[in-house]
């Protein structure tokens, strides 16, 4: 194999780029998505939320510190192809235990590399993401038509319920880090090792459950709080999740969820959620936190939002008492946190585990800490006394 052998990024509409084969040779199909991260690729391209996607890299040189064993945010890496425009040649780091080109191999990752990344934010922001391809190895040798009809028969986001992909298939703990303060429970729907990491250090005993568990397993473990993790796919398909979280809500455990977890608590309190034209990627989105005022830099990926009026507090269509939007995206106005007032529940869009960075919101952990620690002086045998 050669840097230079030639390969090929189709868009549906027709765009199609030409690039040179980085990582595994062959075809690889997904949705088409930028991220503006100047660092952290290697914990972009290990989130699970980033399933069914291929992946192009707005900063022009990618590859330069390496791979190593101690970034990864999962069990591999999970994009379906990267796009980059400059690869590094050369390794440059001390913590570096092998090539981001050789990961990709390795782990059978098509990418395709020397193409213009910004000219194809630039297309994906007027026509919105779209199915996408990249074509390299013997693939490279079809038609442009042939290309074109393979992108276009494939899979769309819309629809798609994609947890069982990359969930945890048997319970995991992670043991509390000093005194344990109590237990949570996290839906694996995509889970980040750094937010499994951000809760032990809370002093919580994290029970990581796969997407598939009832109702009456998760309440039988008696948790001290519920956490749904973020994850890949359209929260409209994912009705099983909804009803989880509301079963978790009226036994009156504390919840946080991010990301996708925001968008099911969302549609546990009974409002709608829809497709964002290109979505929010990248470490460097401003969100307002309405209570305080403050504007945090934050790390996004998703393609879907919730649908919430920005103006005040309001009912819960589902019957869960009052709700307020207690984040929004600068850019757009787009909702980025629900809280829950009558409820010990809360949520927000975007990441605040965020591993490569900003950690402006990491205190979001200390608050769902906070909000467990609260509910269990109201539950103890004294209080019940009372």
């Amino acid at each position: 194999m050669s840097r230079f052998d030639p390969a090929f990024f189709v868009l549906e509409d027709g765009t199609r780029y030409t690039g040179h084969a980085y990582g595994a040779r062959g075809r690889s199909l997904g949705e088409a998505v930028f991220t503006t991260g100047m660092t952290g690729y290697q914990e972009t391209i290990t989130d699970p939320s980033y399933a069914g996607q291929i992946v192009i890299m707005t900063a022009p040189h990618i590859g330069n510190t390496g791979v190593n064993d101690e970034d990864p945010e999962s069990r591999r890496i999970w994009v379906e192809g990267f796009v980059v425009r400059d690869p590094s040649r050369v390794v440059s780091n001390y913590r570096a235990t092998g090539s981001l080109d050789d990961q990709l191999v390795t782990e059978g990752v098509v990418g395709i590399s020397g193409i213009d990344t910004r000219a194809v934010t630039l297309r994906l922001r007027d026509a919105g993401v779209m199915r996408s391809g990249i074509f390299s190895g013997a693939d490279a040798e079809l038609s442009a038509e042939e290309q074109l009809a393979i992108v276009r028969a494939g899979a769309e986001m819309t629809g798609q319920n994609l947890s069982g992909q990359v969930s945890v298939t048997e319970r995991r703990v992670v043991e509390a880090d000093g005194e344990k303060i109590g237990t949570v429970a996290v839906l694996d729907l995509g889970v980040k090792e750094s937010t499994l990491r951000y809760l032990a250090a809370r002093g919580l005993e994290v029970v990581v459950l796969p997407q598939s568990v009832t109702a009456a397993e998760l309440l039988e473990l008696k948790p001290n709080a519920l956490f749904f993790s973020n994850g890949p796919g359209d929260p409209a398909a994912s009705d099983q999740h909804v009803e989880l979280l509301r079963a978790g809500l009226r036994a009156g455990l504390p919840f946080f969820g991010i990301c996708f977890g925001n968008q099911l608590l969302g549609r546990a309190l009974g409002l709608d959620t829809y497709k964002l034209p290109f979505g929010h990627r990248g470490i460097n989105q401003p969100v307002v936190d309405k209570t305080t005022g403050k504007v945090e830099i934050t790390s996004h990926n998703h393609g879907f939002a919730v649908q919430a009026p920005l103006d005040g507090p309001f009912d819960s269509p589902a019957g869960f008492g009052r709700v307020e939007v207690s984040h929004v995206n600068l850019n757009d106005d787009v909702v980025e946190g629900l809280n829950a007032l009558d409820i010990p529940a809360f949520s927000v869009q975007y990441h605040p585990e965020a591993a490569a960075g900003p950690h402006d919101a990491n205190y979001l952990f200390d608050r769902f800490r906070d909000l467990i620690v609260v509910a269990k002086a109201f539950t103890t045998p004294e209080s019940e006394a009372k």
